[in-house]
């Protein structure tokens, strides 16, 4: 039997509440009973974080799960230097501790260095490339904070969500997806 793989993607600011840690552990659970041994993750996202922390608890009891973690160009450079202040605000968050590099791989996608500045988009591509199953935390309503397109702009634009347009790609590849956010 082939060994199955699932990515996690999600909003990047996402509450912890009990419920929603219960339905991640229900859903983990059952795609380590269907043969899911190796969980992809990306960065900069609370669901990210929490979804970590529930598969290393399943990795107690599962020593055969694999951890593995995929970044971006841009958060080759700045990670290391965030990464004992992203573990404060997931310690925060979770209400214990976190060690943000307990993975047991770490991978690269193709274009990963000449990915531009959306490269988040692209890792996530190569995420769901790679995966069997899609574990989101997607709400369609949700729009990203309006930026300004150029620092002299006066109209302000909205961006695209990435994980709309991860989980639209999802979607379009034809991927067994779950969407945590619509199941609580």
């Amino acid at each position: 039997m082939k060994n199955k793989i699932c990515c996690f993607i999600g909003h990047r600011n996402v509450e912890a509440t009990p419920e929603l840690l219960l339905k991640i552990g229900e859903v983990i659970e059952n795609l380590v009973f269907n043969g899911v041994i190796t969980f992809v993750f990306g960065s900069r996202s609370n669901f990210n974080a929490i979804c970590f922390e529930i598969v290393t608890e399943f990795k107690k009891e599962h020593s055969e799960i694999k951890r593995v973690f995929m970044t971006c160009k841009s958060e080759d450079c700045v990670f290391e230097s965030e990464r004992e202040k992203e573990e404060e605000i997931f310690r925060k968050i979770l209400k214990k501790e976190v060690k943000l590099f307990g993975f047991e791989e770490e991978a690269e996608f193709e274009g990963k260095y000449s990915a531009g500045r959306a490269s988040y988009v692209e890792r996530n591509r190569a995420m769901i490339d790679m995966s069997d199953f899609c574990v989101f935390y997607y709400n369609k309503n949700y729009l990203p904070p309006q930026r300004k397109n150029k620092r002299s702009a006066i109209i302000p634009y909205q961006p695209n969500s990435g994980t709309a347009l991860a989980f639209n790609y999802a979607k379009q590849k034809k991927k067994n997806i779950i969407n945590i956010f619509e199941e609580i």
